[in-house]
């Protein structure tokens, strides 16, 4: 395996999801070369379907999906509202943020291009 794939996939990567992020254009970030903790995944509520595929291609587990706070919702735009609501008010987390090493993969795979990475430094 080359230094821009995961080494690792557990049980819950999926593979092809993998594959193809691996290859997009969209892909940022260091390819898994940066220190734990050195960039943010920062997922856009508003834009978030609650799909998943961040949590199918990431090799860190970082992300999971679950209910959007009540907060954030209603903090939202009308549109976006109706548009989180439509998808079950489920969003992805990133609650082993910390753990992320910027490969980026997330970014790629995320459908709703609701995903970017934030250099922490």
């Amino acid at each position: 395996m080359s230094d821009t794939e995961p080494t690792a996939q557990p049980s819950r990567l999926d593979p092809d999801k993998v594959s193809r992020a691996s290859l997009s254009p969209r892909r940022v970030g260091e390819r898994c070369g940066a220190a734990p903790g050195a960039y943010r995944p920062r997922v856009d509520p508003g834009r978030c379907e609650g799909k998943a595929d961040c949590v199918a291609v990431c090799p860190h587990d970082v992300f999971k999906v679950g209910p959007i706070e009540d907060s954030v919702y209603r903090a939202l735009p009308l549109g976006a509202r109706i548009k989180v609501w439509a998808h079950g008010k489920k969003t992805a987390q990133t609650p082993n943020a910390d753990a992320c090493q910027a490969c980026g993969l997330c970014v790629a795979a995320c459908p709703e291009q609701a995903i970017v990475l934030i250099f922490e430094g």
